[in-house]
C-alpha cells in the first residue's frame, strides 16, 4: 500500500514537472508591424503603373496568384515581396533592355488585397483592406461581436516569408491584408 501510494505521488511529481516545461500557448506570438516597414506586395494587390510617355504601358495591373504581373512587351514581372519601388526598378530595366531608352516608371497601390474576419462577429467574410487599420476596426466594420463572443480571444493568422504565424491578439493590433482574424466563441 505504502509502495503503491509513493509510486503515485512520484508519477504526480513527473507529471507536474514535465508539464511546467510545457508552452501555454499553441500560438507563435507575433507583435504588429513596424510602421516604417515599406509595404511588400503580394497576390491580390491592385497596383497603378505608370510609364511616363507611354499610354499604352500605363495601366492598372493586379499581382496574380503566381505573384507576379503580367504588362506589354515584356511580358510577366514578378512582383510578390516587392516594394512598389523596388517592382518599378524592375519594370524599367527590363524595358530599356530594347523597347525604351530611358524610362521613367511609378508604380503605387491602387487597392490592397483584403482582409478576412471568422467566428463570432456578426457578418463574417472577406472585407477591403484600408491602411491602418485595427483588429478592433476590423470587428467593427463586420458589424461588432455577436453575443457569445470571446473578445479576449482573437486570434489573428499573418502569411509571410516565414509561412503562416497566429497569436492571440489585443484589439489595437495592427493588421496587414491579407491577415485572418477569428473571434473565438465563448463557452458561458
Amino acid at each position: 500500500m505504502r509502495t503503491s501510494r509513493l509510486s503515485l505521488i512520484a508519477v504526480v511529481v513527473v507529471a507536474l514537472a514535465v508539464s511546467g516545461c510545457m508552452r501555454t500557448s499553441a500560438y507563435v506570438t507575433t507583435g504588429p508591424a513596424p510602421l516604417d516597414e515599406p509595404y511588400r506586395l503580394d497576390a491580390g494587390d491592385k497596383l497603378r503603373v505608370v510609364v511616363f510617355g507611354q499610354d499604352g504601358l500605363t495601366n492598372t495591373y493586379t499581382v496574380g496568384a503566381g505573384g507576379s504581373i503580367t504588362m506589354p512587351l515584356i511580358g510577366s514581372v514578378p512582383a510578390r515581396g516587392l516594394t512598389p519601388a523596388e517592382l518599378a526598378a524592375a519594370i524599367t530595366g527590363r524595358l530599356k533592355k530594347g523597347y525604351l531608352r530611358e524610362p521613367y516608371v511609378a508604380a503605387e497601390v491602387e487597392s490592397y488585397r483584403p482582409f478576412f474576419i471568422l467566428g463570432e462577429v456578426a457578418a463574417p467574410g472577406q472585407y477591403p483592406y484600408v491602411p491602418r487599420l485595427t483588429v478592433e476596426s476590423a470587428v467593427a466594420i463586420a458589424g461588432g461581436f455577436t453575443p457569445r463572443a470571446e473578445r479576449g480571444g482573437i486570434r489573428l493568422t499573418r502569411v509571410g516569408e516565414a509561412g503562416a504565424a497566429q497569436a492571440i491578439v489585443p484589439p489595437g493590433t495592427l493588421l496587414r491584408p491579407g491577415d485572418t482574424i477569428v473571434v473565438a466563441e465563448r463557452w458561458f
